[in-house]
């Protein structure tokens, strides 16, 4: 067992000599954006306490490990701490709140995909994740503005006929997520 632990060792010690800036940059951005997805999302209370330490190790598992399932758990843990804030501590609920959590789960998300196909050792002009995060940008933008736009249509359609455009678009997403996964198993 101590010779499997030297040799992980011996292995990241390897890896962190070869690797190179831009990779490097990129992970500890995904770093980042779960940290603060969770910063927004948990309840000032249990930020303010011990908690903060497990969550910013947590944290760090896309980051290491970006081709697991780190990303996703982190985004879930995110969400989590939101409902754990609007439903047990009686946050009330802010625009700004959810678009800068949607944001940064979103961001760490391109991130974490970005990280799992960038070796750690690679050069990599500042283009690549300059591009990257300009895509990224682009699509939080237009979310948002669909999103405000949304809301505001929320107040005048009311109803019954909401709820059924709610459903439709419900369905559509879950529709498009088959889809999507069932084509990502045939490749």
């Amino acid at each position: 067992m101590l010779t499997a632990i030297t040799k992980r060792a011996g292995r990241l010690r390897t890896t962190l000599k070869r690797a190179t800036a831009v990779p490097l940059m990129i992970r500890g951005s995904v770093w980042l954006t779960g940290l603060l997805a969770m910063g927004v999302a948990w309840p000032e209370e249990l930020l303010a306490s011990r908690w903060l330490g497990l969550l910013a190790l947590f944290a760090l598992w896309p980051a290491l490990a970006p081709a697991g399932r780190g990303g996703s758990a982190v985004a879930l843990v995110a969400v989590a701490g939101w409902l754990l804030d609007t439903a047990g501590f009686d946050a009330r609920v802010a625009l700004w709140r959810v678009l800068t959590l949607a944001a940064l789960l979103y961001l760490g998300h391109t991130l974490t995909a970005l990280a799992a196909v960038l070796p750690i050792d690679a050069i990599v002009n500042l283009d690549v994740p300059g591009i990257w995060l300009g895509r990224a940008a682009v699509v939080i933008l237009i979310s948002s503005v669909l999103i405000v736009l949304a809301l505001g249509l929320t107040a005048d359609l009311g109803g019954s006929a909401f709820q059924v455009a709610t459903l439709v678009g419900l369905s559509g997403a879950a529709a498009v997520t088959m889809l999507l996964a069932r084509m990502g198993r045939r490749e």
